[in-house]
């Protein structure tokens, strides 16, 4: 990234918005709209500016943007995401097909989060960030928020207020989740994360198959060995103990929440005996399937 010389800081306009000079009295601690919204304004060009007390991130689903983050420039394709705390010069440069959302979020809620969950949100703020969205499987789930929250902004119900918080704390939580996984996809080192995710992903289909780990090291094309390894190093937890985990999360969720009887519920989870399901729940779990639903 290449530096440039950065201007005073009494030089760069200082809005709520971009444009807009001031915040009203009653404006809402959580703000939302498309990239487009603004951008198309002006003609794909956001000159430089700060923003006083508010945080940004913006989320690029599709095009392109060269970022100007306190004199480096950026160069970034979608899908991607930049955070932007209240003290960073920052412009944008969007392509004409550009679409995505800026959430602008006020210090305060930002501040609160930090507060009540330590520094589980901080790492979002402390400098800026541009994290890549490429491949990751909550893109979609992220992008759904957005565009609840955008609804809920544009049509304001009872609660109004609090529900847009609730969905920015949701939308920024999934981006913390993001960065850590990058972060520690490039500390374990990328083709070894990214094998565990895929042995995660087959876990998730064929648990109720109880798959041994040759049959999931088979699909993955590993070894046995070198797939018990990797969990042993990213999950302290055997390939094996982590199908298990698994398979006893859904025996616990159909437990708690569905009236059918215990032998239904072992059948459906893949067991042909019963007896040996309740033994095998009581060993991982401290108690019989009948203690655990009666706890």
């Amino acid at each position: 990234m290449a530096r440039n010389a950065k201007p005073a800081l009494r030089d760069i306009p200082q809005f709520g918005l971009y444009g807009e000079q001031t915040r009203g009295e009653n404006a809402e601690f959580v703000h939302i709209e498309l990239i487009e919204t603004r951008s198309r304004v002006h003609h794909w060009h956001i000159e430089n500016h700060v923003h006083r007390g508010l945080f940004q991130v913006l989320f690029l689903f599709k095009g392109e943007v060269r970022a100007s983050i306190d004199g480096a420039a950026w160069e970034c394709r979608a899908p991607t995401v930049i955070t932007i705390h209240p003290s960073v010069v920052h412009g944008f440069d969007f392509s004409s097909e550009a679409h995505g959302y800026v959430l602008t979020v006020d210090q305060n809620v930002v501040f609160a989060l930090t507060e009540n969950h330590g520094d589980l949100y901080s790492p979002l703020f402390v400098e800026p960030l541009a994290i890549d969205l490429a491949g990751a499987p909550e893109c979609a789930r992220l992008e759904a928020l957005l565009r609840q929250l955008l609804a809920e902004a544009a049509w304001p119900q009872y609660g109004h207020t609090l529900m847009l918080e609730w969905l920015a704390r949701s939308a920024l939580l999934l981006l913390v989740r993001l960065h850590a996984e990058r972060r520690f996809a490039d500390q374990s080192g990328r083709s070894d994360f990214e094998l565990f995710s895929r042995f995660r992903a087959e876990v998730e289909r064929h648990y109720k198959e109880q798959w041994q780990v040759g049959q999931y090291a088979g699909a993955l094309r590993a070894t046995p060995t070198r797939l018990n390894r990797l969990c042993l190093k990213l999950s302290g937890k055997s390939a094996f103990d982590i199908a298990q985990d698994r398979l006893m999360l859904e025996a616990c969720r159909k437990l708690t929440y569905l009236p059918a009887s215990i032998a239904s519920i072992a059948y459906e989870l893949g067991f042909q005996d019963p007896a040996y399901f309740s033994r095998l729940f009581k060993k991982r779990m401290g108690l019989t399937p009948k203690q655990f639903r009666s706890a």
